[in-house]
């Protein structure tokens, strides 16, 4: 269960929450850490809704609009990016730090939800390590997919086989 901030302080569990701008300070500084240096703003706008786990009384999830942008994993503290999230951070932010760009001939089936081989890797950031999220394009820009590296981003460029992002969510899935 999760519920919304409607008012400047929130309880739950009788514990008392921050007001919005001190979470939404927070929620900018961890997508900067992860996404590089001016995506908190971009991705995450005045506007936003958070929502916190009724149980633990955490961030957990990031809307705007009613649509999800963003999840707040618990067991690291960095963020999982819906596909809504990602179309954000390609439209407002060029200098991310998490894209991987595949070839044209596989855009269907990673937009589907298949795997990125390092193969089919036209560019990756440097920046870019296992583990990280990423979000993968086609040579043109266009969002196909979320997911977790696999490989650094050198490695991506170098290797000609096996996996290099394990895709959680495809753009054709989600619509």
């Amino acid at each position: 269960m999760v519920m919304f901030i409607v008012v400047e302080t929130v309880w739950v569990n009788g514990r008392g929450f921050a007001d919005l701008e001190n979470a939404l300070r927070r929620i900018r500084s961890v997508a900067d850490y992860q996404f590089g240096r001016g995506v908190g703003e971009k991705l995450f706008p005045e506007n936003v809704e958070i929502a916190y786990s009724k149980r633990t009384g955490r961030i957990r999830y990031v809307y705007l609009n009613g649509k999800r942008l963003a999840t707040l994993r618990p067991t690291d503290g960095f963020f999982s990016l819906s596909i809504q999230g990602a179309k954000r951070i390609v439209e407002e932010v060029a200098h991310a730090k998490c894209f991987v760009t595949v070839k044209e001939d596989v855009s269907k089936f990673v937009a589907e939800g298949g795997d990125v081989f390092a193969v089919h890797v036209v560019r990756a950031d440097s920046e870019i390590r296992p583990k990280d999220e990423v979000i993968v394009v086609n040579e043109r820009g266009e969002v196909l997919a979320v997911g977790r590296a696999v490989l650094s981003g050198s490695e991506m460029m170098a290797f000609k086989c096996g996996v290099a992002v394990k895709v959680r969510r495809g753009c054709l899935e989600e619509s």
